[in-house]
């Protein structure tokens, strides 16, 4: 698998880790809880392999990747019952292939309109990081 020195997806590295938190590998991609909790429950899918765009992955891979959004977008669905789940995939900061899972609560923060990439209002304790990436993972 080719890595990227300067990618925190491929390297695992501080920036990574102060964004966020994996809860468990998937078929051809991780799964992550994101440290910024505004709208509860919100994770990314990053690809395993340094890849950039979508349109890049041949039929299979792009299977085994939506399906791995789609189980991720599910597990966090039951777990935290939210009105929407909103799916966003962008790139421009850090080109590696990731989806943002982003729950959303009728009343709640941005309903009805974008989400904000980093709202930077919500942040929880280490134990309640741990109980969420829990919760998220017994429901896959």
């Amino acid at each position: 698998m080719e890595l990227h020195n300067d990618c925190m997806y491929c390297m695992k590295n501080e920036k990574l880790d102060s964004l966020m938190i994996e809860v468990c590998k998937l078929e051809v991609s991780t799964l992550y809880l994101f440290k910024e909790q505004t709208h509860k429950g919100r994770c990314i899918v990053a690809y395993n392999r340094h890849e950039t765009e979508l349109f890049r992955l041949n039929k299979e891979e792009m299977a085994a990747f939506m399906s791995d959004v789609s189980k991720a977008a599910s597990a966090i669905f039951k777990a935290f019952k939210p009105g929407k789940m909103n799916y966003g995939s962008y790139g421009d900061k850090s080109p590696h292939l990731h989806m943002h899972l982003v729950p959303k609560y009728e009343g709640g923060e941005n309903w009805g309109s974008t989400f904000e990439m980093n709202p930077g209002k919500t942040y929880l304790t280490a134990e309640e990081y741990k109980e969420m990436a829990r919760t998220i993972k017994d429901n896959l």
